[in-house]
């Protein structure tokens, strides 16, 4: 028996696609939610869960999935969010394909609650004094924009010097939000870096190229720590925590690049793996719904020489 119907609470306000395959989608609920005194209603980070009822094939039922939320908490309504169609589902029922479907009026559910801990607040600490190296692939920039649009709605002079975003995506054209984000560059120190991994498909692109992981690799580090001022060796956790949000190798090859400089994952089995102890604080967060580990850390071969990196890493960072 298919699950029960969806009550539709909300309604898709606004559509703008950016491409055939990504779109924001701007939703507004209903209910207004309660917000704080300094007039938020969620933390910077946080998501949503979007449903939709498959009308077209109702045996299938309904499908629900979390959305990071990419507008500010202090925003008025609409709840923009910043989502790609995903083109090879695992799921009969794919969210995607009955949310491309919608137009501007059309009724959606949008869970009313936001949940997630993948934010400053509850990751480093607000008043952390490192640098944020924000890493997003994709879509996965969506709460990292809701971060910094947060800051400037709190105070339009913030100093964003201490936040990097480092943007990947295939095309030029998928880098949603970079306008905006290179205005804040200009405006209040932001710092900012696009990649493309398909170069040769965007004939205009001068900017970074390959996967947005490719910039903690050996050969391009000091670039990067040079771009921030740290000097070659500088980026450790002693001046830096990493915030990811993107694919699971996104996550997973960022993790294993920064293991020798002493950055610990804040996700149990893979510190327990690593023989981090329990006591060492955490430099590096991500987002991820799926519960098993971005390294396969059941295989000998591959978490040997991590731990002995670990080790060393952590080792450096003490001495």
């Amino acid at each position: 028996m298919p699950p029960k119907p969806l009550v539709y609470n909300a309604t898709l306000t606004e559509r703008v696609d950016l491409t055939d395959a990504l779109a924001i989608f701007r939703i507004t609920p209903d209910e207004p939610p309660a917000r704080d005194a300094g007039g938020a209603w969620f933390t910077a980070g946080q998501y949503c869960v979007i449903g939709l009822n498959n009308e077209e094939k109702p045996e299938l039922g309904s499908v629900r999935r979390s959305m990071s939320i990419a507008s500010a908490p202090e925003d008025p309504l609409p709840i923009e969010f910043y989502i790609r169609f995903v083109s090879k589902p695992e799921s009969d029922n794919p969210l995607t394909h009955l949310l491309w479907k919608r137009r501007s009026g059309d009724r959606i559910y949008l869970r009313p609650v936001p949940a997630g801990v993948f934010t400053v607040k509850d990751t480093i600490g607000d008043d952390d004094p490192r640098y944020r190296i924000l890493v997003a692939a994709g879509t996965g920039s969506a709460p990292f924009v809701s971060m910094v649009r947060s800051a400037l709605r709190r105070d339009p002079k913030a100093d964003l010097s201490r936040f990097v975003i480092l943007h990947g995506a295939s095309y030029d054209t998928d880098l949603g939000h970079r306008d905006e984000l290179l205005g804040y560059v200009k405006s209040n120190g932001l710092k900012y870096f696009g990649t493309v991994s398909r170069p040769k498909d965007c004939p205009s692109w001068t900017g970074d190229t390959g996967r947005v992981e490719s910039f903690f690799e050996p050969g391009k580090l000091a670039m990067l720590e040079q771009r921030l001022g740290l000097g070659e060796g500088g980026m450790t956790p002693k001046t830096a925590a990493v915030l990811i949000c993107g694919l699971q190798g996104t996550i997973g090859t960022t993790l294993v690049n920064l293991i020798p400089r002493g950055f610990v994952p804040d996700f149990k089995r893979i510190r327990e793996a690593l023989g981090v102890p329990a006591e060492q604080p955490a430099s590096l967060f991500y987002e991820q719904y799926d519960t098993e580990p971005v390294i396969d850390i059941k295989n000998p071969e591959v978490v040997e020489p991590l731990r002995a990196q670990m080790a060393a890493g952590l080792a450096k960072l003490s001495s």
